[in-house]
């Protein structure tokens, strides 16, 4: 079976490569929506915390288990009890606050993903009302 996604977006940020999570965190990144698709923003609300879904696009190869974070003084988990870019389907998700929505860019905190990188999809967090 093949599965073909296509990005709605990207993410800007400051960060080229791989950098501490907590700092990548702390930061606002930008995410940058396909115009035509910037009416799918509509009822987005600063403070709102949203599931960003995208895609490792650096990443390559995989293996089921790895020390966390790539410390080798912690003992290996399995690739699926860990955040690992390095995965069977290099698929990432974080839960970010959104801080301001113009046009189709979103400010979010909370993003760790580098600059560039293809998202997928962004859902509220928390169930509708």
């Amino acid at each position: 079976m093949t599965i073909v996604y296509e990005p709605i977006g990207h993410v800007v940020n400051a960060f080229r490569e791989a950098t501490d999570v907590e700092v990548m965190r702390a930061s606002e990144s930008e995410i940058v929506i396909a115009p035509e698709l910037a009416p799918g923003l509509t009822g987005l609300t600063p403070g709102q915390r949203l599931l960003v879904v995208f895609h490792f696009h650096r990443s390559r190869g995989f293996t089921l288990l790895q020390h966390p974070r790539g410390d080798r003084s912690r003992p290996q988990r399995g690739v699926f009890a860990l955040r690992s870019p390095r995965r069977p389907n290099p698929i990432g998700v974080s839960v970010v606050e959104l801080v301001a929505v113009a046009g189709n860019v979103l400010r979010v905190r909370g993003l760790d993903a580098l600059d560039g990188t293809p998202v997928l999809d962004i859902k509220p967090a928390e169930s509708e009302a």
